[in-house]
């Protein structure tokens, strides 16, 4: 039986949709990536849901096609084919392996090889109106992923930059993106680009889950669907099942992550049940159990009826719900131990109890009271009689018992409640188990057996009430715990596991963090950490499932018959023996059993968090301790995920790695916090708050989603996100291509009139003490840009880095720079214009690589048109503090700005025309910066509108008269003039101002009686009174300035 094909879940795979756009027919011609004379040969083609099953990435056999809709988007090199943009003609598609032979590694920098048609727009140096990132962003990830950037180079390991290694949280193989890939990718891939850039030899890891309890639960659904149970099928025929749903659908979340831009080495992808890791599982496990840090035995677990397996603290929710507290009368028995319901001296002959669970009453083995507890005290050592099963059981004295809720006396049920479970190991009781797998009721609650524990419930109350024993219920808040995959309330249960034993892990790993060996970002997580790890409980590692690692244990029987009903699962008891293979454990087996012995494996598979404990060094070749990956990159340098499985995963990776390869397996740990709506509350289909990252991506683009999950994260701080934030990154990608626009319209036009430029000495060397004013401040502002980046960096403060860019690009080169650089390339001044394009081509390069790891695509489009050398912009150089930047020029440049604003807030204060040019007289005492203004007048007056700029020292101004001017100060020594005349037409702009203070006059009454109405005041809602204050003091404010400005009119 085949799956069929149907639609994913995640809107049609549109992450892999959009790889394949960039191979649509009518594309404009692109750069075709080379390397060695190989060519990349892009193409599209339809498929049968047979073809996709077959091209699809697999954990064998791992191929470059990227499946959607019946829609193959290949990227595969030829060696020595031609170079040739995709047109949809001629080109077969049933190819998708990397051809033998082609090295799967770079050893230098990528360089790009153009058509004819994208040579031409290289040398006309054009841009679309628009950046269509639908189409750029599948067209540059394949030509990165097919030339290899992301993979380390070859002999870069002993450079002096040093390494930059990462495994990625790997996804469950079922997963559909959501935000939280998002912020994970997104910070990785700016850590990743950022440290390639500065030349470290780059590992970045990818890979999937393979998501036990999800895994099998989808599956169990699809073939429910047709009508097949998975007890149908058996074992082996259900896991072949699970592979091939594996196989056709588990590329889905790797398309995803390719279509946020992950810069991961895809060639050494892996998934958790790849040979090689399941080698690393099954050695895990056997030294840990040699040890004696695995054990079997008896334990509370977090049940799933449905899923009938036990589930890690992790998969367990917890509902704040209003639920029922039962109230009733728990007998006393006669002391003469006849098993009659006796009494106390006071002839009381029950114990007052409530329960929010009155089916475990049957399961009962005491009841406990407080020793202080001057109520119940004096009954502790008696015996009470369980309803119903007759069992007598000891009234017992504890501490724990909390006096202040229900009765203050506590029936306990040690093998179905946490809590009970630790009083009954306390004080030695019995533990009774009444309930099954499945959720009913067993053997030992007589006519109550094979009840569902909800209907036993009822039945259970309905007779207490019955037989006079029920008081009264009561409502009450609580939290329920739930399954996160089934949301069935979870069962505490008393179950045969498997457990690793944590304290002799945890201990060395407390060590590695107090010593620093791991620095945790933010530190204030250590002290969760430390606490954790001081308290530590034993790991529950099995898992009634048959999706995972098979437990490499087996049970050991004398014959056949005894060892097939060991097959059906009762191994209570029965030795076994551990081994890494079925002919390994035959060995053990009869060295200590003898020859006859029979073996049968264990059932259950391992906790998937046991196989990702040892993600950072099973992906990289071990145990296989000669493995070249494994000596060359490990441990790794970064391990960055969500604080919310600082335990879970976080935690145990430093733990297995430690102890089973002598080292800390990461350096660094950075946790990013969760994302929520921008009210702040956590995103749920229910508040209907949830944001699509493909949906965004689709709308956006992904560098604008990107950008905004950046900019927004603090390490260890939860992020509110909104629309308005990411439409606002979007903005930036058009401020980035807009300025991309200029700037090669005006290098074109330099470059038809002869001019050539290299990048390495733009903005430096001779002359450079000569530039003008605002080219010094421009390039002092990037070389603080710099450091400030490189110190965010450092500390891992990326939110921090991508915003001080933004402010930069926007705030200072678009918004200033780029302005005064138009009245250089618009000159006659042809010199001049040269001398200005090298430094804006400096700047606004720098300001693309210190934008590309936030925002690759829209950066990598820009950079391959303007830096026109064919290199991608992921293995250029990330930019360097300038050691000859002009620092006294910023301060200098920040009083013309505030000489510009003081101009233009005039402008606006006295409504000039915008088109209407003035006049302006600064009065600048300070020589130096007299001179430096004075060398930017040009810039000044293209600016502020400005024609007869004067610019005068203190003594020349002492004539001015304040009737015929508006002042306003810069600065101490720093003052502007404009004079009144002709700034506006005085007599139609007075008549204008008495119309505006007439109106602003009457609104103005009209609040003010509201407001002395008593009536209004204290009857109206509090925020409506509010507002009317606010508004009557913003109209006294505007009169105020209108009568300002009408008497200085008026005067003059």
């Amino acid at each position: 039986m085949a799956f069929r094909a149907q639609e994913p879940t995640f809107r049609g795979s549109l992450a892999a949709k959009m790889l394949a756009r960039g191979s649509t027919c009518g594309a404009r011609p692109t750069a075709a990536p080379s390397l060695r004379g190989s060519a990349v040969v892009v193409g599209h083609g339809s498929v049968d849901a047979a073809t996709t099953a077959t091209t699809t990435t697999t954990s064998r056999s791992r191929s470059r096609s990227h499946v959607s809709r019946g829609r193959v988007y290949f990227a595969t090199r030829v060696p020595g084919a031609r170079c040739a943009a995709w047109r949809g003609e001629g080109l077969n598609t049933s190819f998708a392996a990397r051809p033998a032979g082609v090295s799967g590694r770079r050893d230098r920098p990528v360089v790009l090889r153009r058509t004819a048609a994208s040579e031409a727009r290289q040398r006309q140096r054009t841009l679309p109106k628009y950046f269509d990132w639908k189409e750029a962003e599948g067209r540059l990830y394949g030509w990165w992923e097919s030339e290899g950037c992301f993979r380390p180079i070859d002999g870069r390991s002993g450079a002096e930059e040093g390494k930059f290694v990462m495994a990625m949280p790997p996804p469950n193989v079922t997963g559909a993106l959501h935000m939280g890939h998002a912020m994970f990718v997104t910070i990785e891939d700016i850590m990743a680009r950022h440290a390639r850039m500065c030349g470290k030899d780059v590992l970045w890891i990818p890979g999937t889950d393979h998501a036990g309890i999800a895994t099998q639960m989808v599956v169990e659904k699809s073939l429910a669907a047709e009508g097949v149970a998975k007890a149908d099928l058996g074992r082996e025929a259900f896991v072949d099942k699970v592979w091939e749903w594996k196989e056709t659908y588990g590329h889905r979340i790797t398309d995803q992550l390719r279509a946020l831009g992950a810069s991961c080495d895809w060639s050494r992808e892996s998934f958790t049940l790849d040979d090689n890791l399941s080698a690393a599982v099954v050695e895990a496990f056997n030294r840990l159990h040699d040890e004696g840090l695995i054990y079997r035995g008896s334990y509370m677990v977090n049940w799933s009826p449905n899923l009938q397996t036990a589930v890690s603290d992790l998969e367990v929710e917890y509902s704040d719900e209003t639920g029922t507290l039962y109230y009733f009368k728990y007998p006393i028995a006669a002391a003469d131990g006849s098993g009659a319901a006796g009494g106390d001296e006071e002839g009381v002959s029950y114990l007052p109890v409530a329960t929010s669970r009155p089916e475990t009453i049957l399961g009962d083995t005491a009841v406990a009271v407080n020793p202080s507890d001057p109520r119940f005290s004096h009954l502790i050592g008696s015996k009470a009689i369980v309803p119903f099963v007759g069992r007598e059981v000891p009234i017992i004295g504890d501490e724990g018992v909390d006096v202040d809720f229900g009765t203050g006396a506590l029936k306990v049920t040690p093998a179905h409640d946490m809590n009970d479970y630790a009083l009954g190991k306390k004080h030695g009781l019995e533990f009774v188990r009444i309930m099954n797998k499945d959720g009913t009721l067993n053997g030992e609650c007589a006519e109550y057996a094979g009840l569902d524990r909800f209907e036993a419930r009822e039945r259970v109350w309905s007779d207490l009430e019955a037989c006079g024993m029920a008081v009264r219920t009561e409502a009450y808040e609580t939290r329920v715990p739930k399954s996160q995959r089934g949301g069935e309330v979870i069962e505490p249960m008393l179950s045969e596991q498997w457990f690793v034993e944590m304290k002799p892990l945890a201990d060395p790993s407390l060590d590695l963090v107090r010593r620093g060996d791991v620095k945790i970002v933010p530190q204030r997580f250590e002290k969760v950490y430390n606490n954790w790890l001081e308290n530590i409980q034993d790991w529950c590692i099995s898992r009634q499932l048959w999706w995972g690692h098979r437990i490499p244990a087996w049970y050991c029987y004398e014959g056949r018959e005894e060892a097939e009903r060991g097959a059906r699962g009762a191994h209570a008891g029965s030795p076994y023996v551990v081994a890494s293979s079925e002919e390994e454990a035959y060995a053990k087996a009869r060295a200590e059993h003898g020859e006859g012995v029979f073996l049968v494996q264990e059932e259950d598979v391992l906790d998937t968090w046991f196989s990702s404990s040892l993600w950072p060094f099973s992906t990289l070749g071990w145990p296989n301790e000669g493995a070249e990956d494994l000596k060359r990159f490990y441990p790794t340098s970064m391990l960055e995920t969500g604080h919310d499985i600082l335990f879970f995963w976080v935690a145990r990776m430093i733990m297995m790695g430690q102890h089973l390869t002598g080292e800390a397996p990461f350096h660094t740990v950075y946790l990013h916090g969760l994302i929520r709506d921008e009210k702040g509350r956590k995103m749920s289909k229910t508040l209907g708050n949830v944001i699509d990252p493909l949906t965004v991506i689709e709308e956006y683009g992904t560098d604008a989603l990107r950008f905004t999950l950046a900019t927004g994260t603090t390490p260890g701080q939860d992020l509110n996100l909104s629309l308005e934030k990411i439409e606002s990154s979007r903005n930036l990608v058009n401020k980035i291509w807009n300025a991309s626009k200029f700037v090669l319209s005006c290098l074109e036009k330099l470059e038809e009139e002869g001019y050539e430029w290299n990048e390495e000495s733009l903005g430096t060397g001779a002359g450079r003490e000569t530039l003008p004013f605002a080219e010094r401040w421009v390039l002092a502002e990037l070389s603080a840009l710099v450091e400030e980046n490189d110190r965010a960096h450092a500390r891992h403060d990326i939110g921090e880095a991508g915003r001080a860019t933004y402010n930069f690009f926007w705030g200072q080169f678009a918004d200033w720079y780029l302005e005064v650089a138009k009245t250089r390339l618009y000159s006659d001044d042809r010199e001049e214009a040269r001398r200005c394009m090298g430094v804006l081509l400096k700047v606004f390069l720098s300001s693309l690589r210190l934008l590309h790891p936030y925002m690759p695509f829209v950066t990598e489009e820009v950079y391959q048109v303007l830096a026109g050398s064919g290199d991608s912009i992921v293995n250029s150089r990330w930019p360097r503090p300038d050691e000859e930047a002009d620092g006294g020029a910023r301060a200098s440049f920040a009083v013309f700005q505030d000489a510009v604003r003081s101009i233009r807030n005039i402008r606006a204060e006295q409504q000039v025309p915008v088109n209407k040019k003035i006049s302006a007289l600064l009065v600048i005492d300070d020589e130096g910066l007299r001179a430096e203004v004075a060398s930017e007048a040009r810039a000044l007056e293209f600016l502020c509108k400005i024609e007869g700029l004067r610019i005068i020292e203190r003594g020349e101004a002492e004539a001015l008269s304040s009737e015929e001017h508006i002042e306003t100060v810069v600065n101490d020594g720093f003052c502007v003039y404009i004079p009144l005349a002709g700034l506006v037409d005085a007599e139609q702009e007075i008549s204008r101002l008495r119309r505006q203070a007439t109106k602003i006059e009457k609104d103005l009454a009209t609040l003010e009686g509201r407001l002395s109405s008593p009536s209004f005041v204290e009857k109206a809602p509090k925020k409506v009174v509010d507002e009317t204050v606010a508004k009557r003091d913003d109209l006294t404010q505007q009169l105020s300035m209108v009568r300002g400005r009408l008497d200085v009119l008026v005067a003059a």
